[in-house]
């Protein structure tokens, strides 16, 4: 079959690489891709959130499946679009992705299901929310409702913090109609992770836990970016366990989707916090991770394309994933700056010599390429060097050795990606 896919980060890269190993695939396009999609696919300019020139693609070029990564186009209503022109296709509806797009109306369902999250209120003005901040204190999370490209959420340790953030959000509108209302939240303890599942409406499958680093620096320190690195699968959430976290906090939600008409078809992805009480969802996403999407991918030995018409089918039932018994670990790297500003054009070399490595795959986020071939920076996020062991340090010591392969002027990177890997799974096995 044809296939479409939606997006041009490392996310999409991950996602052409799998895709493209299944004999099922007779042509794949991506639109718009990037340089390192440009191998494994023909790259379509169509920006991920041009609609009318997605589907006219689609219907002109006998595309049988469409694959649509990113949020913004789910959340426009994409899979709707194509589905109405006779296009099956990977990803939520729009009425089902509010559940990303709107944190109030995750938090609603999330109530009406029955999942264990943190406590909240919600506000439309800044005095009222002022107010509730002075009388309860800090720390609390601030949330803008609406997406936000990743600075929709404010973690105040101060009142000034929080009053500084309510401002922004409520009074000066930085955040455009994202903020028009707003979550304040109780802050919850404990360790992030994150737990993605295919769905298909009714049944969900779950894959290997993950766990990214967002903070720039090593420490988890500095500001928040999309993401600095990623392992799988993490300690704190074993294989073992998957089953009856996904009975907790991804199987509500399907059923509470469906009650309403809106049954949930793709990836949800739950951000998870493993509270001393149990697991607490924080935010869900209605798409795959990025970048745990590429170190998860990688340990799937089932087709892809497979599950992935299953789900929209609503056949998952007769689906049985099959994983590799390894680690994987994936480093960023990053232009000099980001997340603040940062220069783009700078030459990449040493991909080629990190993936003559065994196991290792470097898939492209920020990248382009010339009409000579040479590969150039062109993000923030530039590649993501992902290695796979029988043993996390194996893993975690082969990503590290292709890292020092590659280079390019401004070369940034987290020297900690897994440490904390480490002393988890110490921590589990004791206790």
């Amino acid at each position: 079959m044809n296939i479409l896919l939606v997006g041009g980060g490392g996310r999409e890269h991950a996602l052409a690489w799998k895709l493209s190993q299944s004999q099922q695939v007779k042509k794949l396009f991506c639109a718009p891709g990037n340089a390192g999609i440009a191998s494994l696919a023909e790259c379509i300019p169509i920006k991920a959130t041009d609609l009318d020139g997605l589907v006219d693609f689609a219907k002109t070029h006998d595309i049988d499946f469409a694959v649509v990564a990113p949020d913004d186009p789910l959340a426009l209503g994409l899979v709707d679009r194509m589905e109405a022109a006779g296009i099956p296709a990977f990803g939520p509806s729009k009425a089902a992705a509010r559940i990303e797009g709107s944190k109030i109306f995750a938090k609603e369902i999330m109530s009406e299901a029955g999942v264990p999250t943190a406590k909240y209120a919600v506000f439309d003005n800044y005095d009222a929310a002022a107010t509730a901040v002075q009388k309860n204190g800090t720390p609390v999370v601030i949330k803008a409702d609406g997406l936000a490209a990743g600075k929709g959420v404010v973690v105040a340790k101060t009142e000034e913090e929080a009053l500084s953030a309510l401002d922004r959000m409520l009074r000066k509108g930085v955040l455009g109609s994202s903020a028009d209302r707003i979550l304040l939240e109780e802050t919850l303890v404990g360790e992030e992770v994150s737990l993605l599942a295919f769905c298909d409406g009714e049944t969900a499958l779950p894959l290997p836990s993950a766990q990214d680093h967002k903070t720039v620096n090593d420490g988890d320190i500095g500001p928040n970016t999309g993401g600095m690195g990623a392992y799988s699968p993490a300690p704190i959430l074993p294989d073992e366990k998957l089953q009856e976290t996904c009975a907790l906090v991804i199987n509500p939600i399907l059923r509470a989707m469906k009650n309403r008409g809106h049954p949930f078809k793709g990836i949800l992805y739950a951000g998870l916090m493993m509270t001393k009480t149990g697991p607490k969802v924080i935010e869900y996403n209605v798409r795959f991770g990025d970048p745990e999407t590429q170190v998860v991918l990688p340990l799937l030995k089932s087709n892809l394309a497979t599950v992935m018409r299953a789900c929209s089918k609503g056949e998952l039932d007769k689906v049985k994933l099959e994983w590799k018994d390894d680690w994987a670990v994936s480093v960023v790297l990053a232009s000099a700056g980001y997340p603040g500003s940062y220069e783009k054009g700078k030459l990449i070399t040493g991909i080629e010599a990190a993936e003559s490595l065994e196991n290792v795959t470097v898939f492209h986020a920020g990248t382009t390429r010339d009409s000579e071939g040479r590969v150039f920076t062109n993000g923030g996020r530039v590649l993501n060097v992902t290695a796979l062991g029988s043993s996390f340090e194996a893993a975690r010591a082969r990503a590290y050795e292709a890292v020092e392969l590659i280079d390019f002027e401004g070369k940034t990177y987290r020297k900690d990606i897994g440490e904390r890997a480490i002393r988890g799974r110490q921590a589990w096995h004791e206790a």
